[in-house]
């Protein structure tokens, strides 16, 4: 069960370790929750911090529901380093005002070992300038590249590896020649974008136009005038959660599949479960992870995540799935290093490998190689056209 965006979420007591129930944070602030009632401190604590609202709030039920099945599978073998773990959850939507304070607080008071975030660039920004570096940080959903913060480690999909394939890909069998590009105002579309003005130009196309939303915009009639006046074939789409939704509603009501296809490179299935069949003609998705995969290591993923939650569980996804692998990938990286300090380290020459539903391995060079998919559309699923 999930709150849709913009809702206001329920504010349990904040358990923390070894202490009595503190006062919830005000209104508006990022609660944090023990997953159970607190215990000593040989467990490791990591903080899953995930949206619970707003625009990106539709990601949080099937990354919660990842994340605690890689927590109970790491605890029923030998837990991280012979140590149990367990989560607290923080609100990461990209309205919640402070992230930072309860996250200062949580690894001053020596509360967490770690972080989970599965949010927005911009979200992992803020996160950085609070906390970064003192704890391992695992930033886990795709992103626009290029983070190099020491002791965070980013194991997403990235732009270069998503959208330029999939660019060319369909540059040489549907051969558009005008390509405009709509995005949320932040970090991860603005460098998006700039990369795709000269992925199209390779193929002959041309980028005639960028538009920039906040977060929550619900009226695209600009957008779509837009698109119209630019003559489009083809739409870069870095809109995302809820804002994808309605830009895709409304761009299908308008008929506008008629005359351009889109490219997304950030719409999972619970995206495209509210877009509906008959607003999702000719959208296609650049991904390292879908529900209808048909490979050994997802049918076995899929398998364990509905014996464990049953058939009524969050619909699984790009954003949900890679809590599950930011668990597993933390507790291979210390189980490498052997100590949660060690988050400074550089990795060794060798890949760190990970149980995963996606075949992923982190490179010292660090870049999550992971094979990257073209799906399109059909109905309420999406079919795998060619692996990129």
């Amino acid at each position: 069960m999930f709150s849709s965006p913009g809702s206001v979420m329920p504010r349990p007591p904040v358990f923390m370790p070894g202490g009595a129930p503190r006062r919830p944070p005000r209104s508006g602030a990022p609660f944090v929750r023990a997953e159970r009632p607190a215990l000593a401190r040989q467990e490791l604590q990591i903080a899953l911090c995930v949206p619970l609202g707003g625009t990106a709030g539709i990601w949080g039920p099937s990354a919660m529901s990842s994340a605690k099945l890689a927590v109970a599978e790491l605890n029923r073998e030998a837990g991280i380093g012979g140590r149990g773990c367990r989560l607290l959850t923080v609100n990461a939507a990209d309205d919640a005002p402070d992230i930072e304070a309860t996250l200062i607080e949580l690894v001053q008071a020596g509360d967490i070992d770690a972080i989970i975030g599965m949010h927005t660039s911009a979200v992992r920004q803020r996160i950085l300038r609070a906390v970064g570096g003192q704890i391992p940080f695992v930033y886990t959903p795709l992103y626009e590249g290029g983070e190099s913060t020491p002791g965070v480690f980013a194991i997403g999909e990235t732009t270069a590896r998503q959208l330029g394939p999939a660019i060319r890909w369909l540059g040489a069998r549907k051969r558009p020649r005008r390509w405009f590009a709509i995005g949320n105002d932040y970090v991860w579309p603005h460098v998006s974008h700039r990369m795709a003005r000269g992925y199209i130009a390779e193929t002959g196309g041309e980028l005639v136009g960028e538009m920039y939303v906040p977060f929550g915009t619900t009226d695209f009639s600009e957008a779509l005038d837009a698109l119209r006046q630019g003559r489009a074939d083809a739409v870069v789409l870095s809109l995302v959660g809820q804002d994808a939704i309605e830009f895709n509603r409304a761009f299908g009501a308008a008929g506008l599949s008629r005359a351009m296809f889109r490219l997304s490179c950030a719409i999972g299935e619970n995206e495209l479960l509210g877009i509906g069949a008959d607003n999702a003609e000719d959208l296609y998705v650049a991904c390292g992870y879908f529900a209808t995969l048909d490979t050994e290591a997802n049918l076995a993923f899929k398998e364990r995540y509905r014996s464990h939650f049953g058939e009524r569980a969050p619909t699984l996804n790009t954003f949900g799935q890679s809590t599950y692998e930011g668990m597993h990938f933390l507790a291979a990286l210390l189980e490498r290093k052997r100590r949660p300090a060690a988050c400074d380290e550089r990795l060794g020459a060798s890949p760190l490998r990970y149980r995963s539903a996606r075949d992923a391995a982190y490179g010292a060079d660090g870049i999550t190689h992971t094979p990257i998919y073209l799906a399109r559309a059909e109905g309420n699923v999406f079919r795998v056209i060619t692996q990129l």
